[in-house]
């Protein structure tokens, strides 16, 4: 039996943090710890951090993919407390304080888990077999593979209704991730298929947009919600609201109305759970597969393991079903517990969210911003969107890479990165 060796780590006479994830809320955690008298490890089975509001981007040739990655260790450069490894944790020894991952035993003294979300099936292994999420940089890539694939299979069919099954694409949930899809399929449509494709031009790309509620972008306010499908329809895409996916084989898509959709091309964007690794206690375990935590992040019956960004579940008056899964919620965590860490227990803040407002493009100089009272539709929303996202983008490489790529197709609607890299199964 091969002995599970502990991993090099340099000794320090700080107390050693460990973090896994880096994610929003790991990343933004060290930052607020740079140089500070802890040592700081972050753990990722990654050696990047993906930027993932602008993944549908990459996904339809907007982008390439080092846009939006950036390597972890050029990150931390400079940090004289920090240690990256790149491992898979595989179980927490909560008693014992120590991680069991792929590269062998690592302890600490402090666990951060920031492990962030993973799609949602819902327990449909169908679905999940046959479809795509939207979740990670490789992700991105398999769609965009799967979809350029599929089109180049179609303009060698001779059976229109194998032709029609290729080019048809369909995204399951209506929040900002689908939506924003949905915005830019319908552009790479106008504005890519038929000049890339002329032989299919008897055989326009059909795009749906299947949403279980009664409207879409649910999270944002009524007036952006109707604002966007207007938006939506315009370029249109066939919407389906009040509408659930029961069942895809990888060729046909059956509807809670009893309606099926030929496609060879379905996009999961419609819920996503917790994922950490094994080892934790199930009744810390809630709903959405996340972890219960008090109001300063702490695990419940562990003071020296806390848990940040979409995998914890704090509940709040104001927030009686968790905080918004999204990245101002993790960022906000991690900075929080990092400012906390500096003082005494006694002196710990409990956490508050600030919500920033919330923002959705539906293609080129289309969005909607709701920012406090105020609400924005159009090129306003839209410029507004672009700013808030290139600010927020790690490293001045990416952050002009990323801002000329969007000055370039302000003037023109061609995507340069329509290449099939690695090919989809």
């Amino acid at each position: 039996m091969t002995q599970i060796k502990d991993v090099y780590i340099p000794k320090s006479k700080h107390p050693r943090i460990v973090i896994i994830g880096a994610g929003f809320a790991g990343i933004h955690f060290v930052k607020a710890l740079k140089n500070k008298p802890f040592q700081l490890v972050i753990l990722d089975k990654n050696n990047f951090h993906q930027f993932q509001p602008l993944l549908y981007q990459v996904a339809t040739s907007g982008l390439e993919p080092d846009s939006i990655v950036f390597p972890v260790r050029k990150i931390f450069r400079g940090y004289k407390n920090f240690v990256f490894r790149m491992a898979d944790v595989i179980h927490i020894e909560t008693e014992n304080k120590q991680l069991q991952t792929d590269i062998g035993t690592i302890s600490y003294d402090y666990l951060v888990i920031a492990t962030g979300s993973t799609n949602n099936f819902y327990g449909m292994a169908d679905v999940e077999a046959n479809s795509i999420g939207l979740k990670s940089i490789q992700e991105s890539l398999d769609v965009r593979s799967n979809m350029l694939q599929n089109i180049e299979k179609a303009a060698q069919l001779n059976d229109d209704i194998a032709k029609i099954k290729n080019i048809t694409i369909v995204i399951v949930g209506a929040g900002p991730a689908g939506v924003e899809m949905a915005g830019a399929l319908a552009e790479f449509r106008k504005y890519i298929y038929k000049k890339d494709y002329p032989e299919l031009e008897k055989y326009p790309m059909i795009v749906h947009l299947v949403e279980a509620g009664d409207e879409v972008l649910l999270a944002m306010t009524e007036k952006s919600s109707r604002d966007t499908l207007k938006d939506l329809k315009r370029l249109r895409i066939q919407v389906h609201l009040n509408t659930a996916v029961n069942s895809y084989d990888g060729n046909e898509v059956k509807l809670s109305n009893g309606q099926t959709i030929l496609a060879t091309s379905l996009i999961w964007t419609a819920g996503v759970k917790g994922q950490f690794p094994k080892g934790l206690q199930p009744d810390n375990i809630v709903r959405g597969n996340r972890i219960e935590v008090d109001q300063f992040n702490c695990m419940k019956g562990k003071d020296d393991i806390f848990v940040i960004g979409d995998v914890a579940f704090m509940s709040t008056g104001a927030y009686p079903n968790g905080h918004p899964m999204v990245a101002p919620t993790a960022i906000q965590q991690g900075q929080h517990l990092a400012r906390n860490l500096m003082l005494t227990k006694s002196e710990w803040k409990p956490f508050k969210y600030f919500d920033k407002g919330s923002l959705a493009t539906i293609g080129k100089k289309r969005a909607v911003a709701d920012l406090g009272k105020l609400h924005f539709r159009g090129m306003l929303a839209w410029f507004i969107w672009s700013t808030v996202h290139l600010m927020s983008i790690s490293g001045f490489k990416n952050k002009l890479r990323v801002g000329l790529n969007w000055l370039g197709s302000y003037f023109s609607y061609d995507k340069g990165n329509r290449l099939i890299i690695r090919k989809y199964k």
